[in-house]
């Protein structure tokens, strides 16, 4: 059978090892020319399917894909772009249009929940229109949250960023109590489910080091129990650092802070807890507070990336590619924890059933009894994903990273108008 072209998309928010990923499925591509013809890689995720702007990504020269794997953000630009229903969205029948005129056989979707869900729909469209396409799922997020693998690649490098971030703030907030500030109260991302969160946990060495409270989604937020341990750990140790997810909630579900805008997916935009909590603590405890929001500096800390994500984010590419050539498509590729210490994994694939439109929230068992700390068992889970360093190279004294800007293919079709 003659070789057959291979798409690959970013999709959602990026994380500092998503194009590591995207090198080694190109990389691997590469080494398959009785099956695989070309990459195409979309413009700005699906977007770049629906109005045929195809990077050629197979053309890069070898020196650029080396440094594709150490680049932060996403390559060939990400979007967060809802798809329908297959039935009634005529956008379906659009990338199938797309995918017949460049003989694309193999879809690769590199992303969280929502992109899960895609994938699966357009390898159920293409069955059922006879449409000859393989379609795997590689999982992304630095949120944590997808089910059935034991991680996300993405998530250990921002947990090892925010935890470096929160050791380091404690010792400059501890340094200045007496006089300055007595509180630090750093915001990381978490919409529901407090992943990284935790992950600052491990910047207590000590019992009694910082983070001394840590919010989670999966915990209501009491003000008054807040306030009273805020109290106390300042009147303990003199100062008190707090890490709060974005989407610690109140007793009834309801963010504490959110917006009125929401993105695509109808996802309400999330962000302020830190000041809210700054504001709350000095109104009612009269001490000085300063907070700090990690935002995208958390995602895109490639300086700071965990070298165990690197390999992991590096593996799901890889195998993405042989499952496609194998054939075995609507899956996605997941991580299985072999051992902890030291950390061994292998490699499978879940039916996309079992990932699409599903949230793994941080279990139980990883939050403290008093709702503000994290577990043994959340610190043995967590610390072999932040292990290991894997620096970019470095010029001038600043990280050495590239923008690449490879061929788009040739249009074959009318323009596509979004209707």
């Amino acid at each position: 059978m003659a070789p057959r072209n291979l798409f690959y998309a970013q999709s959602g928010g990026v994380t500092a090892v998503i194009n590591a990923t995207a090198a080694a499925v190109i990389e691997t591509a590469r080494r398959h020319p009785e099956a695989i013809g070309k990459v195409l890689a979309g413009r700005n995720g699906i977007l770049g399917a629906l109005r045929e702007e195809l990077y050629e990504a197979s053309a890069l020269a070898d020196g650029d894909l080396a440094a594709l794997a150490h680049t932060p953000g996403g390559a060939f630009g990400s979007c967060r772009y809802k798809l329908g229903e297959p039935g009634s969205d005529p956008r379906y029948q659009r990338l199938l249009e797309v995918f017949r005129a460049h003989d694309i056989g193999y879809f690769l979707y590199n992303g969280g929940n929502d992109s899960a869900d895609t994938c699966l729909k357009v390898a159920r469209l293409a069955r059922e229109c006879g449409w000859p396409l393989v379609a795997v799922h590689i999982p992304k997020t630095v949120d944590n949250d997808l089910p059935a693998t034991d991680c996300c690649p993405g998530f250990g490098s921002v947990a090892k960023y925010v935890a470096v971030s929160t050791r380091e703030a404690a010792f400059d907030v501890a340094s200045m109590a007496e006089t300055s500030t007595r509180v630090f109260i750093l915001e990381v991302m978490g919409r529901h489910a407090g992943w990284i969160a935790a992950a600052t946990g491990l910047a207590a060495a000590e019992p009694g080091d910082a983070p001394h409270l840590i919010l989670f989604p999966e915990v209501p937020f009491d003000e008054a129990r807040f306030l009273a341990r805020v109290e106390a750990v300042v009147g303990e140790r003199g100062y008190c650092v707090v890490v709060a997810a974005e989407g610690t909630s109140r007793g009834d579900g309801s963010p504490l802070v959110a917006s009125a805008r929401v993105d695509a997916f109808g996802h309400r935009q999330l962000g302020g807890v830190a000041p809210t909590l700054a504001a709350l603590v000095e109104a009612r405890l009269n001490l000085k507070v300063h907070w700090a929001v990690a935002d995208y500096l958390q995602r895109s800390a490639r300086h700071l990336a965990s070298a165990t994500d690197l390999e992991l984010a590096q593996a799901v590419g890889r195998a993405a590619v042989e499952y496609a050539l194998a054939g075995h498509g609507g899956v996605m590729v997941a991580v299985e924890r072999l051992a902890d210490r030291p950390y061994r994994w292998s490699l499978g694939a879940v039916p996309l059933e079992e990932v699409a439109n599903r949230e793994r929230k941080l279990p139980a068992e990883f939050i403290a009894a008093d709702g503000f700390g994290i577990t043994a068992a959340a610190r043995a889970y967590l610390a072999p994903l932040v292990a290991g360093e894997a620096p970019p190279p470095y010029r001038d004294g600043l990280p050495d990273y590239r923008r690449l800007s490879p061929p788009l293919a040739e249009r074959r079709l009318a323009p596509w108008r979004d209707a």
